[in-house]
């Protein structure tokens, strides 16, 4: 969708078995209302939102900021596919785009999960190494579902860029003090990105322009910006990832992720699961049991809602 085009405030589309649990284990742990509703599995309510998953597998969603659900939330992790923002000549084919003047992209990994850490990454890529990068297996990491192919392709990301890139990881102790004194995500997410940026530029200091997906307003990055990063042109755009450099930087921040998850998992001697559904719930519990719960504060992102349902 365009930033010319109206916004729209209904969505229609069919989803299966498998979207409609992932569909609602996310508006569950993200605190929306559900209710029952004739010939539906549910109906939830949010603000300015509301959906419904109708028993034939059509899905209604409408309200105020449908549109930014649909583009957040719906697309790139409940579907896992682009149907109303990418032209209908194009659907499912949505490929990685080749700017080849030098910038830096970057994105997160582990924002919507209970568990792990928030790792940020930023990549830097010239006409050389996007190029280079172009015939590799680049592309935005949501569509990469093993984690053997994802720690694959960061090492070939590694190699192409030549060090040019950082990685920023914010483990749960860390994670959950700054939000204790940001107080905001978006405004977290802005200090991460700006962290990055700015530790980028300390390889490649002439680099003019840096780019992330769009998650909040875009001054919050600037201000987060220290003295060499704001001599950069900064921008953020919807599906940033279908940038080569973002999407490079989304591969990086996974596999450190991936990495992190795996470390959890061998210091509590258990699989410690991503999202947010009910296994979450579960193996936290089972964290609370046998270690405490000064424990799982270690390992998770006190400020959800099921953090708060466990405390109960």
């Amino acid at each position: 969708m365009s930033d010319s085009d109206k916004k729209k405030t209904s969505f229609v589309c069919t989803i299966d078995d498998v979207q409609l649990k992932r569909l609602h284990e996310y508006l569950v742990s993200h605190g929306f209302e559900m209710k029952e509703q004739q010939y539906a599995h549910f109906k939830a309510a949010g603000e300015k939102i509301n959906i419904v998953a109708y028993l034939s597998g059509k899905l209604t969603v409408q309200g105020g900021n449908a549109q930014e659900f649909v583009e957040f939330v719906l697309e790139p992790d409940i579907l896992q596919e682009y149907r109303f923002s990418v032209p209908d000549e194009l659907a499912g084919e949505v490929e990685t785009s080749l700017e080849l003047a030098p910038h830096i992209g970057v994105d997160e990994s582990g924002k919507g999960d209970f568990f792990g850490p928030l790792i940020i990454a930023g990549v830097f890529i010239d006409e050389a190494s996007g190029e280079a990068l172009a015939k590799t297996r680049v592309r935005d990491s949501k569509l990469i579902k093993s984690d053997r192919e994802i720690i694959t392709i960061a090492g070939e990301i590694r190699e192409i860029t030549r060090g040019r890139f950082a990685v920023v990881t914010l483990r749960n102790e860390t994670y959950n003090n700054l939000y204790r004194r940001i107080g905001n995500l978006n405004r977290l997410l802005a200090w991460g990105h700006a962290r990055v940026i700015e530790n980028v530029l300390e390889k490649v200091p002439d680099c003019p322009r840096a780019l992330s997906d769009k998650f909040g307003a875009d001054y919050l990055i600037r201000n987060a910006l220290m003295e060499k990063g704001r001599k950069i042109i900064l921008e953020q755009k919807t599906k940033g990832e279908s940038d080569i450099a973002v999407a490079a930087a989304s591969i990086l921040a996974r596999e450190q992720f991936v990495r992190e998850m795996n470390r959890l998992s061998e210091e509590f001697q258990m699989e410690i699961p991503r999202g947010a559904n009910s296994i979450v719930k579960q193996r936290a519990n089972a964290i609370i049991d046998k270690f405490g719960v000064g424990a799982l504060e270690r390992c998770v992102k006190t400020h959800f809602k099921t953090y708060d349902e466990l405390m109960r």
